[in-house]
C-alpha cells in the first residue's frame, strides 16, 4: 500500500509558510509517498490555489511527489494549463502527478465561458491539446472543435516523459471507461463512500480488460477524508464540519469519511484497501496547518501500522 497525505490549503488568517514547510519536512521523514492538493476555483472556502501551492511546495521538499486531484480542466485554457503544469513539474524536478476531470452538472460553467452542453467535448479535446504541447515536437499544430493552433512554438517541456502521470477522477460508467482509455491512473473522490468506490473499481478493472490495457501500471487510488481522536464522537463532529465547509450541504456526506479512534480509522482504511485502493490520499480536515500535522503524526504512529 502506498500512502500519501493532503497538503493543508486552508488560509483563514494568513498563509502559514513556516508551518507548511515543517509539515512537508515531516511528511518526507514519515515516509509518505506524495502530498496532494485539490481545486476549488470558485466557492466559499478560502483554499490556496493548488498549482501555486505545489510550486511553493516544490521548493520546500526533495522527495515527496506533488499531486493535484482533480483539476476540472474543462474550465481551463489547455495551453495555459499545460504551461502551468510544466512549470510545477520542472520546479519539482519531475515529481508532479496531475488529476483531471471534466466536472459535473453543478459546476458554474457559465462563469468560465463554457457552454454546459460542450464541457465533456472541451475536456477531451483540451487534454489532447495539452499532450500535444508536452510532446517532443518543438512546434505544435492542432485543429479541433474549440482550438486552432498552427506551427506554435512551445517550450520548455515537462521533465517527466511523455508527460506527468494523468490521474482521472470519474464516477459514472462512461466516465470510468474514458478514464481507462485516456488516463494513466484512477483516483476515487473523497466525496464517494467506500462502497461506491468498490463499485467504481470493479468497473475500472472490467474496462482495463475490455480495452486490452495492462492493469499493472494503471494505479487505482482514493482520497479519504478522516479524523482520528481518542474521543470517537469528537472525531466524527470534526470531520463533518470539515466536509460541510468544502461541499456545503451536498447529499451523502455522512457516509464518506473515516473517523473515530485509531482502531476505528484503521478498520475504515482496511476496508478501502480491500475495495481495491493501491494508493490512498489521507485527508485530515483541520482548521490549521498544526491541526493537520498532528493528525498526520497520529496516522503514521497509531493508525497505518494497524491497517491490514
Amino acid at each position: 500500500m502506498r500512502w500519501s497525505i493532503s497538503l493543508p490549503q486552508l488560509d483563514v488568517d494568513g498563509f502559514d509558510g513556516d508551518g507548511l514547510a515543517f509539515f512537508l519536512a515531516r511528511a518526507e521523514e514519515l515516509g509518505f509517498e506524495g502530498g496532494w492538493t485539490l481545486e476549488q476555483a470558485v466557492g466559499p472556502t478560502p483554499l490556496i490555489a493548488p498549482l501555486e501551492l505545489l510550486a511553493w511546495a516544490a521548493g520546500h521538499s526533495t522527495r515527496l511527489r506533488l499531486g493535484v486531484a482533480v483539476l476540472v480542466s474543462s474550465l481551463h485554457d489547455p495551453l495555459q494549463l499545460a504551461a502551468s503544469l510544466t512549470a510545477v513539474d520542472r520546479l519539482s524536478h519531475g515529481r508532479l502527478d496531475v488529476g483531471v476531470a471534466p466536472g459535473g452538472g453543478f459546476r458554474k460553467f457559465e462563469a468560465f465561458g463554457v457552454e454546459r452542453e460542450t464541457f465533456v467535448a472541451r475536456f477531451t479535446e483540451g487534454l489532447e491539446l495539452m499532450e500535444a504541447a508536452w510532446s517532443d515536437a518543438p512546434r505544435v499544430t492542432f485543429h479541433g472543435r474549440f482550438r486552432d493552433v498552427d506551427d506554435l512554438p512551445i517550450a520548455p517541456k515537462p521533465v517527466q516523459r511523455p508527460h506527468p502521470p494523468i490521474w482521472f477522477g470519474a464516477n459514472a460508467p462512461r466516465a470510468l471507461a474514458r478514464a481507462v482509455r485516456l488516463g494513466d491512473a484512477f483516483l476515487g473522490a473523497g466525496s464517494s463512500s467506500t462502497a461506491r468506490f468498490a463499485e467504481q473499481v470493479s468497473t475500472v478493472r472490467a474496462e482495463l480488460d475490455r480495452q486490452g490495457r495492462d492493469p499493472v501500471p494503471f494505479t487505482i487510488g482514493k482520497r479519504v477524508y478522516l479524523a482520528v481522536d481518542d474521543d470517537a464522537d469528537r472525531a466524527r463532529r470534526q470531520v463533518a464540519a470539515g466536509l460541510h465547509r468544502i461541499y456545503g450541504e451536498m447529499p451523502g456526506l455522512d457516509d464518506v469519511a473515516v473517523a473515530g479512534t485509531p482502531d476505528d480509522v484503521a478498520r475504515g482504511l482496511t476496508e478501502v484497501t480491500a475495495a481495491g485502493a493501491e494508493m490512498i490520499v489521507l485527508n485530515p480536515l483541520g482548521d490549521t496547518v498544526t491541526d493537520d500535522r498532528e493528525q498526520m503524526e497520529r496516522l503514521a504512529a497509531e493508525v497505518l501500522p494497524r491497517v491490514g
